[in-house]
Order: C-alpha cells, then structure tokens, then sequence
C-alpha cells in the first residue's frame, strides 16, 4: 500500500504545565453512562483521591454525550456527572479533549463543570520534555468511511441540527448508537487501529517523541524508531471486569498505574 503523507493539523495547539505542577493524570475511553454505575464510582474515587495537580481526560469520557442541555434536566446522568466534575476541579485542573463519543460537549458543559477544552492533538510542555496528545481516532487513516463520517458529524451546522432535536429524541438515537456499537466491538479483528507512520509524521512535526492517546482499546507501548514511541491508554469498565488504566506523567517521565480508590486518601491523611 503507497502510503499518504498525514500532516499534523496547523497550528499545532499547545499547552504548558502551570509552575508548581508534580504530576499529572492522562485518562480516556471510560464510557461513562448509567449503565456502568461501577466504571462512574471509580472514576469518583480517583478524582478524589489522586495527588494529581490535573488531569487531562482524551476523549470518549462519556459513552454518549447527546447535548449540553441535558445537563439541567432533573436527576439525570448528565446532571450527575457536571456535579461530580465541578466538585473534582475544586482539588485539581481538569482538562477535556473530545472523543468520538462525545464530540457534543460544548463550552455550557464545560465552564459548569470546569473542564478545560483541548485541541486534538496538543502539544503538552511539562517536566522538561514535550507530549503529543490526541484522542486517536483521527490516525486511524485506513479507516476511509469513519474520517468521512467524523469530518460531517462534526460540522457546526449538523451539530446545531442535532442539538435541537428534543432530548427524548437524541436519548433515543444514543442508546440506537450504543447498540450498534456494542454489535461492532464483539469482533476486534474489525476495529481500526492507529497508523504507525502518520504517528511519526505527526511527532516529527511536533518536535516530541511522544505520542499518547487512546480510542482503539489496545493498551501498549509501541517503538516506532529512531527514539519515537507511541503510548496507548485503556478503555475502562469496572462493571464487567477490572479493567483501566491511568498514565502518570511526571518528571521521572511516564508510567501506568491503576486509578486509585478514596480510601488511599484517607489512609495517607491518617498516617
């Protein structure tokens, strides 16, 4: 296959660690939604446990996101989730980069909430070294039919149409989605996964080394030479099993390491 030069989209965004900073979280994929109360409660405990000076979150955060307004409907997963993220970014900076999940979330959401928007990719200064940070998806270059339906869904004017759809409507064409998705997921011999090449065209045009993002579910640490590497985050789901994963980014560089539960906290306070 002749591949395609895949340049990095410009101006590149870029965000600097505040002075002071020690570490920082790097999450994606949970998946929140009301069916996953466990995957919801951990995320909770992490955020409040988490000696993190911020927490950068890459994209499918929520399952589905289906509009900012939802956030003020009564007693609603929404509603819930803007609470839980207000409270958390009263300990920590909370960073938001979308996903292809939750591309809808605006800046209403955001400001209630206090997440800062991101640009995909970043280029994240922190600890003497450079990171790119993307949720993924737009590397995924075999995947023709995805980058055509990801370039129309995110058009202002179809999302605007989207948003005034009724709320019951949108929770509708959620759970449809869902479903479909789950369907596609039973077979990840299917799923499309990150261009190696395009990842280095991307950190060669960065001047990192690299790369981390998550979207394609495969967490590993791929070499694609001549010093560059590419760090794929976990999904999460604590419902069906144990699984997620948090990257530590701090001056000793980067490490996983499990999400860490609220009693940790109060362990490390009472010693």
């Amino acid at each position: 296959m002749i591949h395609t030069p895949f340049p990095l989209p410009q101006p590149l965004a870029r965000w600097r660690a505040e002075p002071g900073w020690r570490r920082v979280d790097v999450l994606s994929d949970l998946h929140l939604s009301p069916d996953l109360p466990a995957t919801l409660e951990r995320f909770r405990q992490h955020l409040a446990a988490t000696p993190a000076d911020a927490v950068f979150l890459l994209g499918d955060i929520f399952e589905a996101w289906i509009g900012d307004d939802a956030r003020w409907q009564a007693g609603t997963f929404e509603q819930h989730c803007m609470m839980l993220l207000r409270e958390a970014s009263r300990r920590c900076a909370l960073y938001f980069m979308h996903g292809n999940r939750d591309f809808m979330l605006d800046w209403p959401m955001a400001e209630d909430s206090g997440l800062r928007l991101l640009h995909d990719p970043v280029r994240f200064d922190a600890f003497g070294q450079r990171w790119l940070l993307s949720h993924g998806d737009l590397l995924c270059v075999d995947d023709v039919a995805y980058q055509r339906a990801r370039a129309v869904v995110r058009r202002p004017g179809v999302k605007a149409s989207l948003r005034m759809l009724p709320l019951s409507a949108r929770r509708a064409l959620a759970r449809h989605l869902r479903a479909k998705s789950r369907s596609y997921q039973r077979d990840p011999s299917q799923w499309a996964d990150v261009d190696d090449q395009a990842s280095r065209e991307w950190l060669l045009a960065a001047d990192c080394t690299t790369l981390i993002h998550g979207h394609t579910h495969r967490p590993a640490d791929h070499d694609l030479g001549d010093g560059l590497r590419r760090v794929v985050l976990s999904d999460w789901d604590f419902d069906h099993a144990q699984r997620g994963d948090v990257l530590v980014v701090d001056a000793s560089g980067i490490r996983r390491d499990a999400p860490m539960r609220t009693e940790v906290t109060q362990a490390r306070h009472a010693a």
